[in-house]
């Protein structure tokens, strides 16, 4: 009988230890994704495909994309964080300085299937970080029923303006008391945040915001807040609600703004359509910044490997159309730019068409600092406190002053 119990403990042991043999080689093949708000169903089937594949199971979770790096923090040491995870591009630089993301070695032939702006958007001092999932920057949107197609450039735009104002209307609104929105005549007139070494990588000491192509750009814009084209309600934080509000009243022709302005509109009732940003006098496109969303793999990722496999498995042109139809965010995707799915949308093509003009804005944590005193001179000009070539040279000075605080802090 003595004997038959031990044989029972020892087979017990040994199940024990089978089981936690399996268990162990099931955690192994478990990844945890964290995904956009309302945006997993975009890649459901991916999912699904990955893991009969695979032999692995896919734990999403869903929350805003712009929170996510901040929750990783606390997360990711304490075991209980993503694999892969959504990310804006603007949150890389410093993620990456603060040892948050694990680099990626992606095959060429991968990275080249992608737009060269929104690789370049994830990619710090040439090291790869992420796949790029969605672009989004700035586009022209204009109400069919007071401008029934969209002028050539913003000279015209001037002159309808003026026009419009007649009607106790606008022809144009734009934000431009702030970067985001004057960027794109800024940069296509021969301004730049940041310099460039030789070997391509930024040089945050050369801020060329007061370059004489800046003041001369913004000056330009500034005719339309000086002339009584833009009303003065649309400076400062409320601006943009303010625009908005114009629109869905039919009071304004045309305004520029992101994709993110189409579903309001819509259900506003405007019979709205979207094009690229006009031109410029000198015959260059408005540039403009571009946004890109990306999924990135978490340092804390215990099985690296498996979860890049993932990303660019779902990152598949097939999988990559069913998002895209799903989620209505435009990918970056070459092929995708041509195909019929967004080349026959107005709205898709417009932004796709934009993206390939945009700049990705620079990922470096030292582009924190340009934000506050770049909008303050925009906004002084706009509003003629000062004069332009004045204040977007102080606001350098103050931009040089807290970059050097700022890294002061981190040695």
């Amino acid at each position: 009988m003595k004997t038959n119990k031990i044989t029972a403990l020892v087979l017990v042991a040994l199940a024990a230890g089978q089981y936690s043999g399996f268990a162990s080689a099931a955690a192994s093949q478990q990844l945890t994704v964290w995904e956009d708000i309302k945006k997993s169903d975009g890649i459901k089937q991916a999912i699904s495909d990955f893991e009969k594949q695979n032999n692995v199971k896919i734990t999403v979770q869903e929350m805003p994309f712009a929170q996510q790096i901040e929750k990783l923090r606390l997360d990711g040491p304490a075991g209980i964080g993503p694999d892969v995870l959504v990310i804006p591009n603007d949150q890389l630089g410093a993620a990456v300085v603060q040892g948050l993301l694990a680099p990626m070695k992606v095959d060429q032939a991968k990275i080249d299937a992608f737009t060269k702006p929104s690789i370049h958007a994830f990619t710090m001092n040439n090291v790869l970080y992420g796949m790029p999932k969605t672009v989004e920057t700035l586009v022209l949107i204009y109400n069919k029923d007071l401008l029934p197609k969209p002028l050539d450039t913003l000279d015209a735009y001037y002159d309808f303006s003026k026009k419009m104002r007649a009607e106790n209307k606008y022809g144009l609104l734009a934000k431009f008391d702030q970067l985001y929105y004057s960027w794109g005549v800024m940069a296509a007139m021969g301004s730049y945040i940041f310099g460039k070494e030789d070997n391509g990588a930024l040089n945050t000491h050369d801020i060329g915001l007061a370059t004489s192509g800046s003041i001369a750009a913004v000056n330009e814009l500034k005719k339309f807040y000086h002339d009584g084209l833009f009303p003065a309600g649309i400076i400062g934080d409320s601006g943009l609600n303010a625009i908005d509000s114009l629109f869905t009243e039919k009071k304004v022709a045309a305004v520029i703004n992101g994709p993110w302005a189409f579903k309001p509109y819509a259900e506003a009732g405007i019979n709205y359509g979207v094009a690229p940003l006009p031109k410029l006098a000198n015959g260059k496109p408005m540039n403009s910044f571009l946004g890109v969303k990306g999924y990135v793999l978490s340092t804390w990722s215990k099985d690296k490997v498996l979860a890049q496999k993932f990303i660019e498995f779902i990152n598949q042109p097939e999988y990559v159309k069913i998002r895209y139809q799903v989620t209505n965010e435009i990918p970056p995707l070459v092929a995708m730019i041509n195909d019929p799915l967004i080349k026959n949308d107005e709205k898709a093509s417009a932004v796709a068409v934009q993206a390939s003009l945009a700049t990705a804005m620079p990922g470096v944590p030292e582009m924190q600092e340009v934000w506050g005193p770049a909008n303050a001179a925009l906004e002084l000009s706009m509003t003629g406190k000062q004069q332009p070539d004045v204040a977007l040279k102080e606001a350098v000075n103050q931009i040089k002053m807290q970059i050097e605080a700022m890294q002061a802090s981190n040695q």
